[in-house]
């Protein structure tokens, strides 16, 4: 007796930071020297909720598993899953950067996603970042470049691809 093939299920996985959230008014604790990470991280509750983002979001829901990529710090999971429900974004598995892991956003992400392909057929990889679109994309992934929120921050990127912050 042959046994069916098991499918994987399929998800679509969403950056936070510049998809969902607008987090351009807490740049300036690390646009100067030196850098203010708590202050920077603590604002992340403040930070208003990308209409584009949201919306894109609940589409992917209605026909697909969501998991949320973010180079957020593990030590504000709490903050950030009540940030997500607060703006009744759909329920999906959260994966985090560890505390201290300094490592680009492209290089994180490329190795978190590669790692969810063991388990989801990942369809769509959504994030504001072009240099972890880049990587997604060699890496065989489907991807698209959220272009909702001005990324005119040289502290933006410099924390996100330099420093592994974000």
């Amino acid at each position: 007796m042959m046994s069916a093939a098991r499918k994987s299920p399929a998800c679509v996985v969403l950056d936070i930071d510049g998809v969902l959230a607008d987090v351009r008014h807490r740049l300036h604790f690390v646009a100067r020297k030196p850098k203010n990470w708590a202050a920077f991280f603590a604002a992340a509750e403040l930070d208003v909720l990308l209409v584009a983002g949201a919306d894109f979001a609940r589409t992917a829901a209605k026909t697909h598993t969501l998991v949320y990529l973010t180079g957020r710090p593990e030590r504000i999971r709490a903050a950030t899953l009540a940030w997500l429900r607060r703006h009744n974004l759909p329920e999906g598995r959260l994966l985090m950067r560890a505390d201290g892991d300094h490592r680009p956003a492209a290089i994180l992400k490329r190795q978190q996603l590669l790692a969810l392909r063991t388990e989801f057929d990942v369809e769509l990889v959504v994030d504001d970042d072009p240099v972890v679109v880049e990587a997604a994309t060699k890496a065989g992934f489907a991807v698209r470049l959220a272009d909702w929120m001005p990324r005119d921050s040289h502290a933006l990127r410099e924390a996100q691809e330099r420093e592994g912050r974000t």
